[in-house]
């Protein structure tokens, strides 16, 4: 019987082209070193799943197939949320425990460094920042972040079409915030004539949930310069991929937010890479981590486009594993388009948890294993394992002792990590903060220039404010505590952001030149030249 486990893993496994090696076969629970198993590098772009319980060892699984797939020459991007992943900059330490199991599944190991880039969400943190304007973002998956149903989803959608349509660019969420209040005002309501209202209640909703989002820390992440996409396709000078890992500190305080802040990423990389078909290896893999924060509470419209997303993102080269507890955690759309599939340990403590490891078993092939007991006892760094061949079809599902990382399995140390943003060929594009004249200066100077004023378009601004009903007073007096715009007058100049102690002031764009002032008014106009993706995400082109 272990002859013919042994035999059908042994031809399931055997490809022809490059592979990302796994691990060893499981038999009477030893590993078979004689009996690897492997993924074809080929078939990465078809999306994978890497699931398991707390402490099962997603982590180091993730480090296994980042290490393999950076020495192919394939950039790899992951978000760290436990900083964990930071460990591949360092080249690891060959102790007993990492002996016996290199040894056990026949892999020749030595401490070895990876190419590592480091980005940050906003102003926190270690590594370059990363930032989007709030027209990149677009209404679809703000209104994720801020848990909108659809009528408001659909309000913030018309707000998004007035600003793009006025000329109002929206760089961070101050410039949002004044949009709206404007087309609530007597002065913007004019605007809206034609395109469908937009009533107090819904805009009030709106703001209080922007309020909440800026206090939460969410306006680092807004603003420019906007982060592109294609650096994270790069290659170090000996031809190795660049893992670029994404930090996310406090990830437990902004789930949401982050996990839909790489679903932007990920958006970004469908709408500016170009159609490749299939490649003998991927350009980008791509590791969403708490996936499951991204399946939470999301509308139908919304799972739509991220199914559409993962379904054709594939012809662009990308492959993308989501990373969480259990495969019921992923919407069955999108499980229905993961190739390859690395479980770990699930645990049955709960009648939820039993109906989660069910569902987990429905989602393998066929096999001679008794899968609702083995998924429960597998041990730290053991998973089931089934992959797609090269031909297309899923292979057997093995029982699969994974490798060991080759760099340390453990955070790298601050000196580490300073030399690696100091190095940084990307923090002179965006290490600095650029305020530019967006929403909220044009406004502001909208209303101080009073009835008769310029808008957009040269037509005069309409007159005096009608008299604030209950509701804009109880806004008026919410936006006055938290030291915001009040709706109906003129915002008080615009918040700065305040600086890291380790990062230089932020620079604001300047026009002191007649070429600067072209260049300005240039680039405003090329601004309005945009796409709209599957997710609403609006690029420059």
């Amino acid at each position: 019987m272990a002859d013919d486990v042994v035999s059908t893993i042994q031809q399931g496994y055997a490809f022809d082209g490059a592979c990302l090696e796994l691990g060893a076969l499981v038999v009477d629970g030893a590993p078979r070193a004689d009996a690897p198993v492997r993924v074809p590098l080929a078939m990465l772009n078809r999306h994978g799943l890497v699931a398991g319980a707390t402490g099962t060892g997603k982590t180091k699984t993730l480090q296994v197939m980042a290490e393999q797939l950076a020495a192919a020459g394939v950039p790899v991007f992951a978000a760290d949320v436990k900083g964990d992943l930071s460990g591949l900059a360092s080249p690891g330490v060959r102790d007993e425990r990492v002996g016996v199991r290199a040894d056990a599944v026949g892999q020749e190991w030595s401490p070895t460094a990876f190419p590592v880039e480091l980005l940050r969400l906003g102003d926190d943190g270690v590594g370059v920042p990363v930032r989007a304007s709030v027209t990149s973002f677009g209404p679809t998956l703000l209104a994720k972040v801020l848990e909108l149903n659809a009528t408001q989803e659909s309000s913030l959608g018309l707000v998004f079409h007035y600003a793009d349509t006025a000329g109002l660019p929206l760089v961070e969420l101050s410039d949002l915030r004044a949009v709206i209040q404007y087309l609530t005002s007597a002065e913007g309501k004019p605007d809206l004539e034609g395109l469908g209202g937009l009533s107090k209640q819904t805009a009030g909703v709106i703001l209080r949930e922007l309020v909440n989002f800026s206090a939460s820390g969410a306006d680092t992440f807004f603003g420019e310069p906007e982060f592109e996409v294609s650096s994270l396709l790069r290659r170090a000078d000996d031809g190795r991929g660049v893992i670029t890992l994404l930090e996310l500190p406090g990830v437990q305080d902004r789930p949401v937010l982050f996990s839909t802040f790489l679903m932007w990423l990920l958006a970004e990389l469908f709408e500016e890479l170009p159609e490749v078909g299939d490649l003998e290896q991927p350009k980008l893999v791509f590791f969403f981590d708490e996936a499951h924060l991204l399946f939470k509470d999301a509308s139908k419209e919304f799972l739509a486009a991220l199914v559409q997303t993962v379904r054709l993102i594939r012809s662009k080269g990308v492959g993308v594993f989501f990373v969480t507890q259990s495969p019921k955690d992923v919407h069955e759309d999108v499980l229905a388009q993961l190739g390859s599939r690395v479980q770990h340990q699930l645990r049955a403590f709960t009648p939820n948890d039993a109906a989660a490891l069910k569902a987990a078993v429905r989602t393998y092939p066929t096999s001679s294993y008794d899968l609702e007991e083995l998924l429960t006892t597998l041990g730290i760094g053991e998973a089931v394992v089934t992959v797609m061949s090269e031909r297309g079809a899923p292979t057997p599902v093995a029982h699969t002792m994974l490798r060991a990382p080759l760099s340390l399995m453990a955070p790298s140390s601050a000196e580490v990590l300073d030399g690696l943003v100091a190095a940084s060929p990307l923090a002179a594009t965006y290490g600095e903060r650029v305020d530019r004249e967006s929403a909220y200066e044009l406004l502001t100077g909208r209303i101080a220039a009073g009835p008769g004023g310029p808008v957009a378009g040269g037509e005069p601004t309409p007159s005096s404010p009608e008299p604030l009903t209950r509701e804009q007073e109880i806004e008026r007096l919410e936006a006055e505590i938290r030291g915001l715009p009040v709706p109906g007058t003129v915002p008080a100049p615009k918040p700065q952001q305040t600086p890291s102690p380790t990062r230089k002031p932020r620079a604001r764009a300047a026009a002191d030149s007649p070429l600067d002032a072209f260049l300005t008014t240039a680039g405003r106009e090329l601004a309005k030249e945009i796409v709209r993706g599957v997710f609403g995400t609006r690029r420059r082109r």
